[in-house]
C-alpha cells in the first residue's frame, strides 16, 4: 500500500524505543506501522539514525523502518570508558535482527560503516539476510602487517591520554553552516534538521557537540582485514545492490583502481550496482529521493503483488 505523499514537505513521524542489546541501552528509531514489511536502515560512522529521515520521507510505499543508533552514537549508550571494536557492531546487528526479525530473513540498507557491518554479517549468517542495499560500504581501509606496531603504539597512547573530543559549536546554526560548507549539496532545511537531531548539549559547559562518544575517534589497533571480509562476502546469499555517489571520494578512488572494485564486487553471486549522479558519500543527505527509489524498487521486487 502506498503512503499519502500529498505533502512532501511534511516529515514522516517516527517514534523511539530503548532496548537492551548486549549490555547496552540501544536507541531504535522507527517509522511506519508494525504490520508493514520491515527494512533495517543502518547508519555510518559519525552519524545517527535521524539522518535517514529524508530517505524515509521519499519512500512511496508503507514500510516499517527500523533504524538503530549504533552503540556510542546518537542516543544509544556509550561503552564504559573503553574503546570500540568493529566486531561488536556485527554482534549488535545479530542481536537486533533477533529482536526485530527473529523468524524472517531481513531486508537491510546500510550506509558506509553500516553497509560494511551488514555486508560482513550477510556472509557470516547468510540465512538471516534476504536483501541488502550497500550504500558506499565497500571497505577501502586496509593495513599491512608492517603497520601493526605503529597502530598499537598509537592506540596505547590514546588509552593513556584519554583526550578524545568532538568539535564544540556555540549554537546549532554554526553546526548547520559547517555542514553546508563541507557539503554544498546539502539544503539549508536538511542542515537545520540535522543540527537538531545529531547534536547533544554539553552539560554545564554550554554549546553543542556531536551526539557520540569521542572515543570513536581513537585509532583501531586492528582492522577487519580485506581477505577475511571478501571471504564473508563470498558466503552471502542475499540479493545485493551496491550504490555509490558519482562525486564521492569512494567512487573517485575506485576510478583509479577499477580492478580493485571489480575484485570486490565479484565476490558476490547475486549483485548489481548503481551510481547516483550528483551525490557525494552521504547519498541519504544529497539525493534521498533517488536513493529511496532504488531501495524501494529493489525491495519491492521480492514482495508478492
Amino acid at each position: 500500500m502506498k503512503k499519502d505523499t500529498s505533502n512532501r514537505n511534511q516529515l514522516h513521524p517516527f517514534y523511539s524505543e530503548f532496548v537492551p542489546i548486549r549490555g547496552r541501552r540501544y536507541h531504535i528509531r522507527l517509522w511506519g506501522s508494525d504490520d508493514a514489511p520491515a527494512i533495517f536502515f543502518l547508519h555510518g560512522w559519525g552519524d545517527t539514525s535521524a539522518s535517514f529521515q529524508f530517505t524515509v520521507d521519499a519512500l512511496e510505499h508503507d514500510w516499517r523502518i527500523i533504524a538503530p543508533d549504533w552503540r556510542g552514537f546518537g542516543e544509544s549508550q556509550w561503552n564504559d570508558g573503553g574503546p570500540y571494536y568493529f566486531q561488536d557492531y556485527i554482534a549488535d546487528l545479530d542481536a537486533l535482527l533477533e529482536r526485530y526479525s527473529p523468524d524472517t530473513p531481513a531486508r537491510i540498507a546500510g550506509h558506509s560503516m553500516g553497509g560494511i557491518v551488514a555486508g560482513i554479517y550477510a556472509g557470516i549468517r547468510p540465512e538471516r539476510v534476504a536483501r541488502f542495499v550497500n550504500i558506499e560500504g565497500f571497505i577501502l581501509w586496509t593495513a599491512t602487517p608492517e603497520e601493526s606496531p605503529e597502530r598499537f603504539e598509537k592506540w596505547l597512547e590514546q588509552l593513556r591520554e584519554d583526550t578524545a573530543a568532538f568539535r564544540v559549536y556555540d549554537n546549532r546554526e554554526a553546526f548547520a553552516e559547517r555542514l553546508m560548507t563541507k557539503n554544498p549539496r546539502l539544503t539549508p532545511e536538511r542542515a537545520c534538521f540535522l543540527s537538531k537531531h545529531v547534536l547533544r548539549t554539553l552539560d554545564g559547559e554550554g554549546g553543542f557537540t556531536f551526539a557520540g562518544d569521542p572515543r570513536h575517534r581513537w585509532i583501531a589497533p586492528l582492522l577487519h582485514p580485506l581477505p577475511e571480509t571478501m571471504a564473508c562476502w563470498q558466503r552471502s546469499q542475499a540479493q545485493t545492490l551496491w550504490i555509490a555517489g558519482s562525486d564521492s571520494p569512494v567512487t573517485k578512488l575506485f576510478a583509479k583502481r577499477p580492478e580493485d572494485y571489480q575484485e570486490r564486487i565479484a565476490c558476490l553471486t547475486h549483485v548489481k550496482d548503481a551510481l547516483i549522479e550528483g551525490s557525494g558519500h552521504n547519498i541519504h543527505h544529497d539525493r534521498p529521493e533517488q536513493l529511496a527509489r532504488l531501495c524501494e524498487d529493489f525491495f519491492l521486487s521480492e514482495l508478492p503483488p
